[in-house]
């Protein structure tokens, strides 16, 4: 596939097909935008804008951190290079100061900037495409509500040819079309809106779902789990018990989850704290429930078993060592836990899931739970990257996941080796 959108892109751009033709391409029904906003403003729509751009954790992308909200600046890495966030702000040169409702509705619902650009999809589009006009309206009130602020948009730093618009088109003419909710008729209101909240601005298939060597996510295998392209976080099967799986939860400590980061059944960490720092633990009662139900109902998706690895008798007693120095006035000589202060390891299934990158990634650089309403002050675990080496954390994460009954397959340190390497540690 790579070498095909290679072949493409460079045959067009040595045919003098570039961001011009693509002007033209990919439209989809756009149809011609109106060049003036007759949209009315009201506090009422900029408060809800305000809360709808926290459900899509918009200000986490385009804010860098110490500067101004919305800014953008933000660099997000991914396979291909870097992607620089753009400038919300009302300002009429850098940011959207001289954008209608219609041009953002462009840019949420196509993936279109106002000059007609393609967007990339670290901006993501393929989720927010489901977002309805409304909801677009009120976002783009309250970012016009905002102060507007002259910081210049930062230009992408990406590997040619994935630099190039016409590489873009492609990659849209492959994997993407605009869409808009459809209520399904034959479940609840609750359950509706819990569908067009995960699947639209909540974007949970962007980090939940796999992804195929162009970095689409392949819709087929939605909420079965990931690893999140360069951060090296493995985000867990949204779908299955073993994983991430809620059907089982009450719904309350689904919520809980959700609106605090912690419930009596786990906690967040990595990316997934963040998302619940800046976004949702600012949901409303009633769509942290909608959320929560409409995850409780995924069709279940049974994960193949991992191949039988057992950690060797040496690598135990080595991590058993290292546990007892390091892990155990903590998580406990067997691995319990103290309840509400520090999360059991014994029957965790974060523990011992096939994929062992968050456990390797949670000793190396630490735990630590979001600071919410709910849970004011959390506890954390320290960073141990600077004190072990790659043979004890190897050790120590496979007695872990192979001790008090938990078993899965052992960690070598190869496995530790690539977490540290692909975050330059």
């Amino acid at each position: 596939m790579k070498r095909i959108l290679w072949a493409i892109s460079t045959v067009m751009a040595a045919l003098g097909i570039g961001a011009a033709a693509l002007m033209v391409l990919n439209l989809r029904g756009e149809g011609g935008l109106p060049t003036a906003d007759t949209l009315q403003t009201s506090p009422a729509l900029v408060a809800r804008g305000e809360y709808l751009s926290r459900v899509g954790n918009c200000m986490a992308c385009h804010t860098v951190q110490g500067a101004a909200p919305y800014a953008g600046g933000r660099g997000i890495e991914t396979p291909f290079g870097v992607v620089h966030s753009s400038n919300l702000t009302p300002d009429a040169l850098h940011g959207i100061g001289a954008w209608t409702s219609a041009d953002f509705w462009r840019a949420m619902h196509h993936g279109r900037s106002r000059d007609g650009r393609l967007l990339y999809p670290a901006f993501p589009y393929p989720n927010y495409t489901q977002v309805t006009r409304e909801d677009s309206d009120a976002i783009y009130l309250y970012l016009k509500s905002l102060p507007p602020v002259a910081e210049p948009n930062r230009p992408h730093a990406l590997r040619f040819p994935y630099s190039t618009q016409a590489a873009l088109g492609v990659w849209r003419a492959l994997f993407f079309s605009p869409g808009s909710p459809q209520a399904d008729p034959a479940r609840t209101a609750e359950w509706n809106r819990g569908a067009y909240l995960v699947n639209g601005l909540g974007h949970c298939t962007a980090c939940h779902t796999p992804r195929n060597a162009l970095g689409a996510s392949n819709d087929s295998q939605a909420f079965t789990g990931g690893l999140i392209p360069v951060q090296n976080w493995y985000a867990p099967a949204l779908n299955a018990a073993s994983e991430a799986g809620v059907a089982h939860w009450a719904t309350g400590d689904v919520v809980a989850l959700l609106r605090n980061g912690v419930a009596p059944q786990g906690s967040v960490l990595g990316p997934m704290a963040e998302v619940v720092f800046r976004s949702t633990q600012y949901l409303s009662d009633a769509d942290a429930r909608a959320m929560a139900v409409y995850l409780q109902a995924l069709v279940p998706h049974e994960l193949p078993p991992a191949a039988a690895s057992s950690p060797s008798a040496s690598t135990l007693q080595r991590g058993g060592k290292v546990y007892d120095q390091h892990c155990a006035q903590c998580h406990g000589e067997e691995g319990a836990g103290e309840p509400g202060v520090f999360p059991p390891l014994k029957g965790n299934r974060a523990v011992v899931m096939r994929d062992p990158t968050n456990v390797v990634r949670a000793v190396l650089q630490g735990g630590y739970l979001p600071a919410t309403a709910g849970n004011p002050r959390p506890h954390g675990m320290p960073p141990f990257q600077h004190i072990l080496g790659d043979e004890d954390i190897a050790a120590v994460t496979s007695f872990v996941r192979n001790s008090w009954g938990n078993r899965a397959p052992a960690v070598g340190t190869i496995d530790v080796y690539r977490a540290r390497e692909r975050r330059g540690q």
